[in-house]
């Protein structure tokens, strides 16, 4: 690993060397028992795990940790969280876990003028009574579900796009003002507890008030150090800011030398570069994806810097997939050689390889033989008892021959 002087431009494969290294990916994974001090490491490093309970194999933000510690006990993050309180939930690129201290730097809450406060603002118009109502229910009798929630005058009304009737959106409105946190999580399902923001998030991080810009500012450098190189519209969809805001904090950083300006080979639009970026010789990445990855969640980053267009076809009719309902890239080294729709059959205790497709240009043996091992590997910290591939996608035979060869 190498630092990095700042020419004025630098080449598609030393930025993606440089994100994939700022993202924790580069590096071999951990031998031995993986602790919550290296759990907690991995989320300051990131920022943020970006929350989706989506369980056809495992949630998203306990996935985005496996992809760089390998097996760890899933249990160390929600202690983190709901016991130790070192992070916290909290809406930031979407709901997110976060490090306690972020939480003034992301509670703008309904003072931004966005898709989602637009959202919140006309729920709470039709439902001001009650939307009030809950606060008070939930100061006098949490921590509380939705489900613990009086019916709302009328019912409690029909399912929204998320599954959400009028109770659940209302203590959603109010954990997306900052009004309430989230307490614990109940399993099986991960359902929300929700409590007032007070008694859950430590009083220090709550008194804390940040005016918008310097919000901004801090949030630019943080989504910088943890990208590591980015355009401007990369930094602002880390924390879901405006571009127009984001490249003038971001130029402002530049200026106070905290950030370097700088030119990527092949993209359009200038890069901002973190001081401690480094770029690593090569990378021993070997790692499946989370959809909801940092690496990938930006799908126009994705496409530029890895040259891998990359749809989350979850919303798309069955007819109308390409790749198929969940599927994960593979990082090999630094470039994604390949994708797989993958579905945990826990009933059966088997891994489903749905379907395998190869990037192109890929030594197509090289890559079934590290992705085998991968998805063993992945399967048995599900604690599933088998990796079996369907004969779908041109990787699919070379996968399932490399799969039989490691189980034998």
């Amino acid at each position: 690993m190498t630092a990095l002087k700042t020419p004025a431009e630098i080449s598609r494969s030393h930025a993606r060397r440089i994100t994939i290294a700022a993202l924790g990916l580069d590096r071999p994974r951990p031998r031995g028992r993986v602790g919550p001090a290296r759990i907690a490491e991995v989320i300051r490093r990131l920022g943020l795990l970006q929350i989706d309970s989506i369980n056809v194999v495992v949630p998203a933000h306990y996935q985005v940790l496996y992809s760089r510690l390998g097996p760890y006990r899933k249990e160390h993050l929600d202690d983190l969280v709901f016991k130790k309180r070192s992070f916290t939930e909290r809406w930031a690129r979407e709901a997110s876990i976060v490090p306690v201290e972020v939480w003034p730097l992301v509670c703008r809450g309904m003072k931004r003028k966005d898709r989602r406060t637009r959202h919140w603002e006309a729920f709470i118009s039709r439902h001001r009574s009650y939307f009030d109502r809950v606060l008070e229910v939930v100061r006098e009798k949490g921590p509380l579900t939705s489900r613990e929630l009086p019916d709302p005058e009328g019912g409690r009304g029909k399912k929204g796009f998320w599954g959400w009737d009028i109770p659940k959106a209302a203590l959603e409105a109010h954990f997306f003002a900052g009004d309430v946190a989230i307490a614990n999580r109940i399993q099986p399902g991960l359902a929300r507890v929700y409590d007032l923001a007070e008694r859950v998030v430590p009083e220090e991080h709550l008194r804390r008030r940040f005016d918008e810009e310097t919000s901004q500012r801090e949030l630019v450098l943080r989504a910088a150090s943890s990208l590591g190189i980015a355009v401007a519209s990369d930094l602002g969809d880390y924390y879901r800011l405006s571009t127009r805001e984001v490249r003038q904090r971001a130029d402002e950083l530049v200026e106070s030398g905290k950030l370097r300006a700088i030119r990527v080979e092949g993209w359009r639009e200038k890069a901002y570069l973190h001081p401690e970026a480094r770029i690593p010789r090569k990378t021993g990445a070997a790692s499946l994806v989370s959809p909801f990855d940092p690496l990938v969640w930006c799908r126009s980053r994705t496409a530029r810097l890895f040259e891998f267009n990359y749809t989350l076809e979850i919303w798309v009719p069955r007819e109308k997939r390409k790749w198929g309902y969940y599927v994960f890239p593979f990082l090999l080294g630094d470039r994604l050689v390949a994708r797989v729709d993958l579905k945990a059959d826990r009933k059966e205790r088997r891994l489903l390889v749905l379907a395998a497709y190869p990037e192109r240009d890929i030594d197509q043996g090289a890559v079934a033989a590290a992705l085998a091992i991968e998805l063993r590997t992945f399967a048995s910290w599900l604690d599933l008892d088998a990796v079996k591939v369907a004969r779908k996608g041109r990787l699919a035979r070379d996968l399932g021959a490399a799969v039989r060869a490691g189980s034998g």
